[in-house]
């Protein structure tokens, strides 16, 4: 080769390694151009260069066209197509392509055993450890870092490779002591994680402060992370947008807003406020501790180019809000129009959103763009979102079908199945899947068996769910948490065993706090013990005197005896403290637009058409037995009593064709006299009706609702 080919040849090379540098595709896909047709020399070392350029670009395609023309492949070609693989979690067919070099190096074992651990493979990563160990092969901190985050489900076998990495000096390695720290911190270790921090004296490094920051903050340790942040500082070390972000967490778990408004401040001064790393923790920390949604939106403006990590953060805080379900499905779709392709965290987020909207063609729509997508880095977890949303939705058939087509579940895909089958009063379905989660020895956990004794409360099982709180302590050592309790409490309520509902709040453990004491209060009220009533009340208002349920549920009480001046003091001491109970609001879905409904609504375009169809209907139903029921003087009077779902059912029924099965959501209990109506209402018009209230589903068919009046 003359001089000129060779200088030309060095001029390529250098422009090659810029279009990957820049992801510069147009001029790279010239450059390839000019290679094929022979006007460079062939050249191995360049193929790769071109494999890892449409890779980089995420062309995987032509990054293995590019290695399937290549002449004489070498480790370095197949490494760089095994990359390619693994970038896009495509950790068989890498495999496939490793078993065809001749001779691996520990780049392609590296790479390999990286691919299975982003998909949580941990059985063929940690074989490919193995192997590694066998050959004799010089591992570096990498290896183990891989090997690590492989068996990241496992804690034994991340001892076992702690003390390997001891043995074997890899403990030296930075790389090795901040993956072990980031996984003792995520999984509840956090003495370990300590132990592993304090113990690298000199080799710690920017990402080891991280690290040991963001453990921190995990463990809602949030002083001793901004402790370690300042003295990080003061120790010169270079603090970046990871480190900024995890002192944000801090202040989050800490819900310090004060804290996190004066370092959002310095944020400002230091220039890293449109940093979309630092943004996302900002509206984490806006949503968690401001539940301000415009906060949100304000800092997520700021940033000229959200990444998908922002996006997502937003989509979550948006769907962490009931006043921002819909926006959260709106951010989603403007996500994808920004040209982000959704992951399984923003499928999860917006899934949530759907949830709790109950918008079954919103859900399906999301559930079609997940199939269509091929998520290959964490489905567990958008299965078990898809089943949440099915049984929030009201449509257990699909929920059941999701749950019975995966290839594995976790202790979070019994938990929304067993809660999904809870919420809709089948208890004993309920409880087969609680045993068969234990014949697959998946461990359940302290949310399982709230799902569990709230199945139980819902069907009156009293004697199961005694035996399910026993079984926490003595078979799982899971201590009961004031939401057990209370579970408890509402069980014995529910079933009349008032006076044993009390012994349980003043003998547990804990605080019964307003839960605790409003579930009886309830109990009370469903069983009419007034004097037991009154006692609840006080002590709910004593520990929450702006509560004005309490108030809210005396009153019907006193009502329902016929004691008139009781509901005159009552309604008196609520405006005296200028106290409201919180406003009923319910919503239907018609033809993908959702429709809210307010008590004795006047906003909607339709509401005197549906006023005038419940006085009609009003007719029917008396002469069908129903009468309103009264809970103080002039409730009876024009156009009061007519509840939020009331009216949406009226709605619903004049807008959905005969014989269609009606969905309403509503954001409090149904009360009496509207469980009443609709199942009266049910009979007359043939209609089956489905009100999802804040505690569970009732199916109104015939006359009849499906919690036989228990709940």
């Amino acid at each position: 080769m003359n001089q000129t080919s060779w200088s030309l040849v060095q001029q390529f090379r250098q422009l090659l390694k810029t279009c990957i540098i820049q992801r510069d595709l147009l001029t790279g896909k010239s450059l390839h151009a000019l290679f094929i047709k022979s006007l460079i020399p062939p050249s191995t070392y360049l193929s790769n260069h071109f494999i890892t350029l449409y890779s980089k670009c995420g062309l995987l395609s032509d990054a293995r066209k590019a290695f399937d023309t290549t002449a004489n492949p070498n480790v370095f070609s197949f490494n760089a197509i095994i990359a390619a693989y693994a970038k896009e979690s495509l950790a068989h067919f890498a495999h496939q392509l490793f078993d065809q070099i001749p001779q691996p190096d520990l780049v392609s074992y590296n790479t390999l055993i990286s691919a299975y651990a982003d998909r949580g493979d941990t059985l063929p990563a940690l074989q490919l450890f193995r192997r590694i160990r066998l050959m004799g092969l010089d591992m570096d901190g990498f290896t183990f870092s891989a090997a690590v985050n492989a068996a990241s489900d496992n804690n034994s076998l991340i001892q076992q490779l702690h003390c390997l990495a001891v043995l074997g000096g890899f403990d030296s390695y930075a790389s090795v002591n901040n993956t072990l720290i980031t996984w003792y911190g995520k999984n509840g270790f956090i003495d370990e994680a300590k132990k592993v921090f304090y113990g690298m004296e000199e080799i710690k490094d920017e990402v080891s402060w991280n690290s040991m920051i963001v453990a921190y903050g995990q463990h809602k340790e949030g002083s001793k992370a901004l402790s370690l942040y300042q003295e990080m500082v003061r120790r010169d070390f270079s603090v970046d947008m990871f480190t900024l972000a995890s002192v944000l967490t801090a202040f989050t778990s800490m819900e310090d807003l004060f804290g996190g408004l004066q370092f959002h401040a310095q944020l400002i001064r230091m220039g890293f406020h449109q940093n979309p790393h630092v943004a996302s923790s900002l509206v984490d920390l806006y949503a968690k501790c401001r539940g301000s949604i415009l906060d949100c939106r304000k800092v997520f403006e700021e940033i000229p180019d959200p990444d998908l990590v922002l996006w997502n953060t937003m989509i979550s805080a948006c769907s962490q809000n009931e006043e921002f379900y819909e926006e959260a499905v709106a951010c989603f779709k403007e996500m994808q129009m920004s040209g982000h392709r959704p992951d399984d965290c923003s499928f999860v987020c917006v899934l949530s959103a759907c949830s709790n909207l109950a918008s079954p063609s919103q859900g399906r729509q999301i559930h079609a763009l997940v199939v269509k997508a091929d998520i290959p880095s964490n489905l567990v977890a958008v299965d078990n979102a898809l089943i949440a949303m099915y049984s929030k939705s009201g449509n257990l058939q699909d929920a059941r079908k999701v749950f019975n087509q995966m290839p594995e579940h976790n202790s979070v895909t019994f938990n929304s199945i067993i809660a999904g089958y809870a919420q809709h009063g089948l208890g004993k379905e309920s409880l087969l899947l609680f045993e068969q989660m234990l014949e697959s020895d998946t461990a359940p956990s302290s949310i399982t068996f709230i799902s569990v004794l709230c199945a139980c409360a819902h069907t009156g099982k009293v004697e199961e769910g005694q035996k399910y709180f026993k079984m926490m302590t003595q078979k799982f050592r899971i201590e009961p948490e004031p939401e057990h309790y209370s579970c408890m409490i509402d069980l014995l309520g529910r079933t009349g065993q008032l006076k044993e509902a009390e012994k349980l709040i003043e003998t547990m453990p804990h605080d019964p706090g307003s839960i605790g004491w409003g579930s009886l209060l309830r109990a009370c009220r469903t069983h009419g013990d007034m004097e037991l009533a009154e006692k609840a009340a006080k002590k709910c208002l004593q520990l929450d005197s702006s509560n004005a349920v309490p108030y809210v549920m005396l009153a019907h009480m006193y009502a329902s005896a016929g004691r008139w001046e009781e509901v005159a003091k009552a309604r008196k001491l609520m405006r005296d403290k200028q106290l409201k109970k919180k406003p009923g609001c319910s919503w239907i879905e018609l033809d993908k637009r959702i429709h809210v409904f307010l008590a004795d609504d006047s906003s909607h375009p339709m509401i005197n058409v549906i006023y005038d169809f419940w006085e009609e209907m009003s007719k029917k139903m008396r002469q069908a037995g129903y009468w309103p029921t009264v809970r103080w003087k002039g409730e009876e009077t024009a156009r009061q009593g007519y509840h939020s779902e009331k009216l949406a059912v009226g709605f619903a029924l004049l807008t959905t064709k005969e014989g269609d099965p009606i969905l309403v959501v509503k954001n409090l209990r149904i009360c009496e006299d509207c469980h009443n109506a609709i199942k009266v209402i049910s009979a007359i018009t043939g209609r089956e009706i489905t009100v999802r209230d804040c505690y569970r589903f009732h199916f109104f068919k015939d006359g009849h609702c499906s919690c036989a009046d228990f709940w």
